[in-house]
């Protein structure tokens, strides 16, 4: 049986964590085929030499190889040759399925690649199952109102999953590393990555913060932020501002931010839904928090039905205490 292959991410010379959530649908998926798995990274030599103790690190969650793609010309930025190698790489593997995560990155390579392969995508999934050999993926449809189960004829099978969603599960294997030359000279030289700068201000990514911060429409105004920034603050780093649709839709809050079905999914230790009233899309992207605290002047919001702990007030008077009180607890 073809092997089933996750494409791991890098930035910045690491390994990113999405990886290890991609390996462990990639074994889930597997499992039930009964063929192994393959992880692997598309880069230069010197790239894919600084990621390789982290690549290897993919075992615990279920890969059976590992697998350094050295692309000709390969430059940051270039997508498209990375597209070219990696589509040419799963034509000389021939993997039965290919798992990609459905990150900014991912969104730009999976479907180069899939167009490269003359194959469908299913994008942004949810859940996965095999059924008769065939792979069946969960996807929202309709800006998250409603879920599609659709089934993949043919081979390989292309899906990019949703991050946070997909549970990381220990699976140790003895793995097997390797590197592999790929040609990509059919990529077209019609642009050049010149650099990259970073966004001003730019600040932790919300699908990776460990506690979230989140506001909506309760907030009343944009510039009632600060509020929420303050007691981000008082967190620490590990803290990152969310924001609900209706904010994101208003204008308020850049869409970077936005949690929900039709945003980013996230599954941080600690959540606050501060103003928000718990709209079914909205929950569908933080119930898997560890703990939820949802402070809301409405007792009968919705978002008090998945609180841990819940306080009925006004935001802008509970918001600033439970700072101060963050703040002499952490003796800052």
């Amino acid at each position: 049986m073809a092997d089933v292959l996750a494409v791991a991410e890098v930035t910045d010379g690491a390994l990113k964590s999405v990886s290890r959530e991609v390996v462990s649908a990639a074994r889930g998926i597997a499992d039930v085929l009964g063929c192994a798995v393959e992880a692997a990274v598309c880069a230069g030599s010197e790239e894919v030499g600084g990621v390789a103790e982290g690549l290897a690190a993919l075992a615990a969650q279920g890969a059976d190889r590992v697998a350094g793609i050295e692309a000709a010309g390969w430059e940051p930025g270039r997508v498209d040759v990375s597209a070219a190698a990696l589509a040419g790489h799963i034509r000389g593997r021939g993997h039965a399925v290919v798992v990609f995560a459905a990150t900014g990155p991912g969104r730009d390579l999976a479907p180069r690649v899939a167009a490269k392969l003359g194959r469908p995508l299913l994008t942004d999934v949810t859940g996965v199952e095999v059924d008769g050999g065939e792979i069946v993926a969960t996807r929202p449809v309709f800006a998250g109102k409603a879920l599609a189960r659709v089934r993949v004829k043919g081979t390989p099978a292309l899906l990019s999953i949703r991050p946070n969603v997909f549970a990381v599960e220990d699976s140790p294997r003895e793995v097997v590393s390797d590197v592999v030359s790929a040609d990509a000279a059919e990529r077209p030289d019609g642009y050049r990555v010149r650099g990259f700068e970073a966004s001003e201000g730019a600040a932790l990514d919300v699908s990776e913060a460990e506690i979230v911060v989140s506001g909506g429409r309760g907030m009343q105004d944009p510039s009632n932020w600060h509020v929420l920034a303050d007691l981000r603050d008082a967190l620490g780093e590990t803290a990152a501002l969310g924001a609900s649709r209706a904010v994101v839709d208003a204008g308020w809050r850049p869409h970077a931010e936005q949690v929900g079905q039709t945003g980013k999914t996230v599954t941080p230790k600690l959540y606050f839904a501060m103003a928000i009233s718990g709209a079914i899309q909205h929950l569908a992207g933080m119930r898997t928090s560890g703990v939820i605290v949802a402070v809301n002047r409405d007792a009968d919001a919705p978002i008090f039905g998945v609180a841990d702990y819940g306080i009925v007030g006004d935001v802008f008077q509970v918001a600033p205490r439970l700072a101060e009180a963050i703040r002499e607890l952490r003796g800052d």
